[in-house]
């Protein structure tokens, strides 16, 4: 049976990383985050005084690209790649309401969008890859050949993503982290440079009352079906 490419785009805590994991993990697929890498590219600019607060120095951003070596590598204790900046793993650093509130303002700068695209490009040559993202049906992979759009209540998506945070021991209030959602959407879908926009030919599911189990096999349904009119 051919391999295929799955693209799942959508807003912010739509659970696209959970259900990229799930299938690629079922089918035997690569997975790949592209948000950890806009993720981390924002962690460096951090560390590096490139951006403070919503003020971000451009140009020194565009210059320290050339610095900034990502990778993925395997953990089999979690059952998923991890993403590691210059050889050092940094999944549980790019997780941060500091690093959630300048991803946005860091992945419209068009450089660093190039830089990405063409990586996560070069990774999905082979097929049989699950990735994704905010463009991946529309501009990294816009052949592929299941796409999927990710959607749910800004209410909705902010509490899990409170929930999520609180899990972890962060401090954080839920006002703060529904602003968060709410500014991410605005900024992603009205970019100049590859804005959030549902792919002509994307699925979209509202998972806003949907359990994960309910999601995950009403979307294996679309995967089997895709991949038997390419047998």
């Amino acid at each position: 049976m051919q391999n295929i490419t799955i693209a799942i785009d959508g807003f912010s805590s739509t659970g696209k990383s959970t259900l990229a994991k799930q299938l690629a993990k079922h089918l035997g697929y690569i997975y790949v985050d592209s948000g950890a890498m806009y993720r981390a590219v924002s962690f460096y600019a951090l560390q590096n005084d490139i951006i403070t607060g919503v003020v971000l120095n451009k140009e020194k951003l565009i210059n320290a690209l050339q610095d900034i070596n990502l990778n993925f590598k395997f953990n089999s204790e979690l059952g998923y790649s991890e993403i590691y900046l210059n050889g050092v793993n940094i999944e549980k650093e790019i997780r941060t309401m500091e690093v959630s509130g300048v991803v946005s303002i860091i992945s419209s700068v068009k450089e660093v969008r190039q830089k990405l695209v063409y990586q996560q490009q070069k990774m999905g040559k082979a097929k049989g890859i699950v990735m994704d993202g905010r463009d991946i049906g529309t501009v990294v992979f816009p052949d592929a050949e299941l796409k999927l759009f990710m959607t749910a209540s800004a209410e909705i998506r902010a509490q899990r993503r409170y929930d999520e945070l609180v899990l972890r021991g962060d401090n954080v209030s839920f006002s703060a982290v529904l602003n968060n959602v709410q500014e991410r959407d605005f900024i992603d879908s009205n970019r100049e440079d590859s804005p959030l926009i549902k792919a002509d030919d994307a699925i979209e599911i509202d998972n806003s009352s949907l359990s994960m189990d309910v999601q995950f096999n009403k979307i294996l349904e679309l995967v089997n079906k895709t991949l038997e009119s390419y047998k």
